[in-house]
């Protein structure tokens, strides 16, 4: 069983949660633009933006992995973004544990910041990929891990 470290440090124990989803089926590109949005943002914040990227009301901007991406009016000085929901929902499902341990801290959830989101490729998983005439070609599944950050301001 592999054991997970945080790649945040530096941060008051005290006045700061930590949530993390290790091995998640999502696309860890999706899941870093998703990551760099939502930095600097309250907890209430994110998970009302995320909620809204799930229902298709709001797009994320996709500032580095964007060739190929199309256009979308709801943004603000950037011009590329999709809509992310299966990889929206995974985050908000952290956002809402990362919600509970900031509570058992005993930190005021309207005052809780995030100051650290990452996403980074995981494990790959191997597979077949069937073609014609009895061939096969490769085809691999990259997990992805996620990491989240708040402090209370």
């Amino acid at each position: 069983m592999p054991r997970f470290g945080y790649s945040v440090i530096g941060l008051d124990p005290d006045k700061t949660a930590i949530a993390s989803g290790r091995e998640l089926d999502i696309s860890h590109k999706h899941a870093r633009e998703i990551c760099k949005t939502i930095k600097g943002m309250l907890l209430d914040e994110a998970k009302t933006y995320l909620e809204e990227v799930t229902k298709l009301k709001r797009s994320v901007p996709f500032r580095r992995y964007k060739k190929k991406v199309g256009h979308r009016k709801d943004l603000q000085g950037f011009a590329t973004g999709r809509y992310p929901v299966k990889a929206a929902k995974h985050i908000l499902d952290i956002l809402k544990n990362l919600e509970n341990n900031a509570e058992f801290k005993g930190l005021e959830l309207d005052r809780c910041v995030i100051v650290h989101a990452a996403a980074y490729p995981g494990r790959k998983i191997p597979r077949i990929f069937a073609r014609a005439f009895g061939r096969s070609s490769p085809k691999v599944n990259t997990l992805t891990h996620v990491e989240i950050a708040v402090e209370e301001l």
